[in-house]
């Protein structure tokens, strides 16, 4: 891709955090808007160089996968049916196995790679195709085949992998109940093991005890990975993995196993989901999957982790690699978005200027508030993602996998897929908004992208359940930092970080902006503008927000196990929103750490105010806590407000098709109308029949032109 370089407005800016102190030979980028400012050629944006640092690591794999996604036989075909689109994907599925993408992650004497964050990588980019065939390949090979993968053990890999990577046997993943979703730790189905034969006997007691919602139950699967309490000599020793065969050759249940399609759904409905019960089905002994936990001939059940709660959460976090995927994704889907909108904001003409002309939508300000704070949110989910995919692939390529790496995780896990899955419905819904009507029309890709990925906020844990996993995570390490901590440090902590020694540890400093503020708004957030202040007021919110909860539940050690769950269900809204700021902290962090990568001087200045507009967005949409905690003044928060309207958004509006641009984002891959440059067409040919008119004496008289002329003859 050639290098494609836009510029920014004339205004003297602002000092910033990393000044451009270089300029490139700028290539303007033709465009049919009416620029808002003068655009000057010492500020450009170096897309190539830009397109490489967001395709991150694995950058070979994501365009190896892009490449594929390129080809029709692998797009949604809109105009299908359920049925039709089912078998549609399982056929590309089938051209997955043909093309060897399904076996990066798997050991090498399975014809794999050994390579997991290239797996992940390659399968975030299938999005680009159809949604459902991404998720249906996620069941067959992140979930069915990896669970054979990481909890069993070599006969299982020998007997079972191979047929699950050839799609021979479609398979599904049996975790989840009606009753039981994000609480696996409490669903009902059983295997009860019987010396006297052998097996394990798999049984759903009740009906909330079914599996639901499970890729390939429906049609398509022929085994399962099933999830149950293991059961021998009356004790339950927690939930294990079974290996359960369920149909024959021609697709009839075998005996004992039973089922439901889901039917039609909000989306996503490439995908055979369904529902399976089990009466007494056997299956060998030697089905379990035993990596975590083994039963011998007598009955008698050994593990190599001995405590149960841990057992259960080392079990959970191999499965990890699901999140990791569904944060990559939707961070696609929002680059994909906003590539359309964005295109489609800087052609569409709307409402008359001063000299008539009608005004491109993108240069109005309210448009550029709707569409260019979502960009800077995926970005800092595209540097996030990355370091997310990292950490994910040094863990399960055991460069770094002790368990204090695999907590961590599991948190970062739990902290970015509710964040990025929760903004990628909102960006793409506004999106589609800012497109107006012909964002509504299937042919340009925003409502059914919206509808298949709505159930992406609930996939794998929902978003609220995995937030309160992080608070916990944060309120523990607190409480190791603290716990000898008497309750006048606890106090002063609480009460402003007013106890130096914490606050330096921490590494915080006060602002002590409140006792002192400037009247314009260039000085009063040239305070909070940079990126020392930035990280301080959004580490000391997350510091101040655990230390207040740690407060408030300190108590619960000494109640009774009723009255803690109270006491913790009294602040559960207080956990969430701590996560979540947790949360957006890390992506922040992951959004400046990039920026130190960037050697373009004018990529590096763009970039630098899309992490501002970040950053600043962040502090302005929590701005009553920022007032009500002290650390910021009401002028000070007001001048966050003027400074993005009256100097960030005009920077960056001049670059936005640039920034979108480094996505890298072939026409095939956009597949929608209007964002392939007809609106500038139809946007042409509209001013060109008017000037025609104009131009030959034919354009009729503005009514309200004639009574302005007769108001002035008096």
């Amino acid at each position: 891709m050639s290098t494609i370089e836009t510029s920014a407005p004339a205004s003297a800016p602002e000092p910033t955090s990393e000044p451009a102190t270089a300029s490139a030979p700028s290539t303007s980028v033709p465009s049919t808007s009416v620029p808002s400012a003068p655009v000057p050629d010492d500020i450009a944006v170096d897309v190539a160089a830009l397109g490489q640092q967001l395709m991150g690591r694995w950058a070979d794999s994501r365009r190896a996968s892009r490449a594929l996604m390129r080809k029709p036989e692998f797009h949604r075909d809109p105009s299908l049916g359920m049925d039709e689109h089912r078998a549609r994907v399982l056929g590309q599925l089938k051209l997955l196995v043909e093309q060897g993408e399904v076996h990066r992650a798997f050991p090498a004497a399975f014809g794999g790679h050994d390579d997991h964050g290239g797996f992940i990588a390659s399968f975030e980019e299938l999005l680009l195709g159809d949604p459902s065939m991404q998720i249906k390949s996620g069941v067959q090979w992140g979930l069915y085949a990896s669970a054979i993968l990481h909890l069993g053990t070599a006969p299982h890999h020998e007997a079972w992998l191979p047929d699950a990577l050839t799609l021979a046997t479609p398979g599904a993943f049996a975790m989840t109940e009606t009753g039981h979703g994000s609480d696996v730790s409490a669903i009902g189905t059983t295997a009860t093991y019987d010396p006297a034969t052998d097996e394990w006997v798999i049984h759903t007691p009740f009906r909330a005890a079914w599996k639901d919602y499970l890729g390939n139950a429906a049609l398509h699967g022929r085994s399962a990975v099933v999830f149950a309490q293991l059961i021998t000599r009356n004790v339950n020793h927690g939930v294990h993995a079974f290996y359960v065969p369920l149909r024959d050759e021609k697709g009839a249940f075998l005996p004992g196993v039973g089922g439901e399609d889901d039917g039609l759904k909000g989306g996503l409905n490439g995908i055979d989901n369904g529902r399976l019960h089990f009466t007494n089905v056997r299956i060998p002994r030697t089905n379990l999957l035993n990596r975590y936990g083994s039963v011998d001939e007598n009955g008698v059940y050994t593990s190599p982790i001995e405590s149960p709660g841990r057992r259960f959460f080392t079990m959970l976090g191999t499965l990890v690699q699901g999140r990791v995927s569904l944060d990559g994704a939707v961070t696609v889907a929002s680059k994909l978005a906003l590539t359309i909108a964005i295109r489609y904001g800087t052609e569409r003409r709307q409402f008359a200027g001063g000299d008539r002309d009608e005004v491109v939508l993108l240069d109005y300000q309210r448009h550029q508030r709707r569409l260019l704070p979502r960009l800077a949110q995926t970005y800092a989910m595209s540097f996030a993602h990355e370091v997310f995919l990292e950490k994910f692939d040094a863990v399960f390529s055991g460069r770094t996998a002790t368990d204090a790496d695999r907590e961590d995780l599991e948190t970062l896990a739990a902290a970015l897929k509710p964040l990025s899955t929760w903004a990628a419905l909102d960006i793409i819904q506004e999106a589609r908004e800012a497109c107006g009507g012909q964002g509504f029309l299937a042919e340009n890709r925003l409502v059914q992208l919206r509808a298949d990925l709505d159930i992406y906020a609930t996939f794998e844990g929902d978003n609220n359940v995995l937030l309160q996993l992080v608070a916990k995570r944060l309120l523990t390490d607190y409480s190791r930092a603290f716990g000898r901590a008497d309750a006048g440090v606890m106090a002063h902590y609480v009460a402003g970080q007013v106890n130096e020694a914490v606050v330096n540890r921490s590494g915080l400093r006060r602002l002590a902006q409140s006792v002192a503020d400037f009247g314009s708004t260039a000085r009063s957030v040239g305070y909070v503008r940079d990126t020392a202040s930035q990280r301080q007021l959004l580490t000391d919110r997350v510091e101040t927000m655990v230390a207040e909860l740690a407060g408030k539940l300190r108590p619960a050690s000494r109640m009774s196990r009723e009255e803690g769950a109270a006491l913790f269900n009294r602040h559960q809204n207080a956990l969430i929103e701590t996560a979540r700021a947790h949360g957006e902290l890390l992506q922040w962090e992951a959004f400046t750490e990039a920026l130190e990568h960037v050697e373009h001087a004018g990529t590096r200045q763009v970039l630098t105010w899309l992490r501002d507009l970040f950053g600043l967005g962040l502090i302005e949409k929590n701005l009553a806590w920022y007032v009500i905690h002290g650390r910021l003044s009401d002028h000070r928060a007001q001048a966050i407000t003027d400074y993005i309207d009256d100097r960030l958004l005009p920077r960056l509006r001049p670059h936005a098709l640039a920034l979108t641009d480094a996505f890298e984002f072939a026409p095939e891959h956009i597949r929608a109308e209007i964002a392939t440059g007809v609106e500038a067409e139809r946007q042409a040919e509209a001013r060109a029949h008017y000037a025609d008119l104009a131009a030959r004496g034919l354009a009729p008289i503005d009514e309200k032109d004639l009574m302005a002329a007769k108001k002035a003859r008096g």
